[in-house]
């Protein structure tokens, strides 16, 4: 464990298919109620029934400048509208804000508009890109974007490390500010992967959750009948600050970020390796120097997929040995849909809301327990109340890139 300074969530903003903000977000997550619906009018190849987890009404004029909008992005535009929602929450002023830095995870960044733009290019003769063709396809459209609509100036970085990206870029901001380089940081992830040809490339890999009778209940984490992920689009931002920081300013600390553990399997670059979960999930804990006694929750990264969902809770069991079977885990993804690059974004926000409000959020559509997967306590039907002392978030990405944040009720 490092010797600094602490460092506490203050700020909390979202947009995603549960809702525009952080109230409707934590109504949905908490009740168990599903933003999957099927997608009208859209066509992807390969795909008879397409699903996602889509944005409901959102208008990107309502966050941005007129200046702005021709160069930003559709996942740009969700990172805004999520962003400044944390700021506002988190009361920073004008000079915190000249001092803050961004950090932002995105798997995808300007997917929607390079697809766009490969169409102009290929799909008919003559025609040409648009002139904001390369900014709005840029992997840090978004951070920039946030820097310059909320005038953040301090360092301004992007991590693209696939489903981690989010709660990378969280656990970046955290150590940065631990270590006394940063007092404010704004952090998370935002995403908008709903496009013909990403549906059509999920779906060739055969991990897409089929439509079935009810689509809303298409995401099953843990279940028996589990088939698979459904893509969602959003963003999810935090303020971190360092604790001496809000008290100075009189600010309002939401949870404390006390560790952050990040690896690679070094394996297979889609299949999940069991070993190199445990290990950094260990990490995390021996950086925030928590006892494993000390978690009362762990949110998972709980894709819905047969291999994700096995390995991860056979690295839950093995890492708490004797007490797993009655710690909760459960996994919001089941309503909120894959977000990709943002998930640890919007599920970081769900893990301070258990921490804060005293109550776990449940594993959604979950009806039996796969009798393959370890006896763990996965939170199924209806929200808990419970005290959490400490909660863990769970990332895990292709590439084998391996993301947990330890994050502890304030005392």
């Amino acid at each position: 464990m490092t010797a600094s300074r602490r460092v506490v969530v203050t700020g909390l903003g979202q947009v995603s298919a549960l809702g525009l903000d952080v109230p409707a977000f934590a109504e949905a997550v908490f009740a168990g109620r599903s933003g999957i619906a099927r997608l009208a009018g859209f066509s992807a190849p390969g795909i008879d029934d397409p699903i996602a987890a889509a944005i409901p009404g959102f208008d990107p004029a309502l966050c941005l400048s007129t200046r702005a909008l021709p160069t930003a992005p559709r996942a740009a535009q969700y990172a805004v509208a999520a962003a400044m929602q944390a700021v506002a929450s988190a009361g920073l002023g004008g000079a915190e804000r000249e001092r803050g830095c961004v950090f932002v995870g995105t798997g995808f960044g300007g997917i929607a508009e390079i697809e766009e733009t490969y169409r102009a290019c290929f799909a008919e003769a003559g025609l040409r890109p648009r002139p904001t063709a390369i900014p709005t396809a840029m992997a840090n459209a978004a951070a920039g974007l946030l820097a310059s609509e909320l005038r953040f100036k301090g360092e301004n970085l992007t991590f693209a490390t696939a489903c981690s990206s989010a709660t990378h870029a969280i656990g970046h901001a955290f150590r940065r500010i631990r270590a006394g380089e940063v007092d404010v940081a704004l952090a998370g992830g935002a995403d908008a992967p709903l496009t013909p040809v990403v549906l059509a490339a999920w779906g060739s890999m055969r991990v897409l959750a089929p439509a079935g009778a009810d689509p809303a209940r298409a995401c099953r984490p843990f279940d028996r009948t589990r088939q698979g992920i459904v893509v969602g689009e959003g963003a999810g931002f935090l303020v971190l600050e360092a604790a001496d920081h809000v008290s100075a300013r009189g600010g309002r600390a939401l949870a404390e970020v006390a560790g952050y553990g990040a690896n690679a399997d070094a394996g297979h670059v889609t299949r999940p390796d069991v070993e190199g979960v445990k290990d950094c999930i260990r990490r995390a804990l021996h950086d925030a120097g928590v006892a494993m006694d000390a978690v009362g929750y762990v949110n998972a990264h709980g894709t819905g997929t047969p291999a994700n969902d096995a390995t991860e809770a056979r690295a839950i069991a093995d890492v708490f040995a004797d007490r797993a079977k009655d710690l909760p885990v459960s996994s919001t993804k089941a309503v909120h849909g894959h977000v990709m690059g943002a998930a640890g974004g919007l599920e970081t926000i769900a893990t301070v809301l258990a921490l804060r409000d005293g109550r776990i959020p449940p594993t959604a559509h979950l009806e039996e327990v796969d009798p393959a997967l370890p006896d763990l306590d996965y939170v199924a039907g209806a929200p808990r109340s419970a005290r959490v002392e400490c909660a863990l978030k769970n990332s895990f990405a292709f590439g084998g890139n391996n993301a947990v944040l330890v994050l502890r009720q304030i005392r």
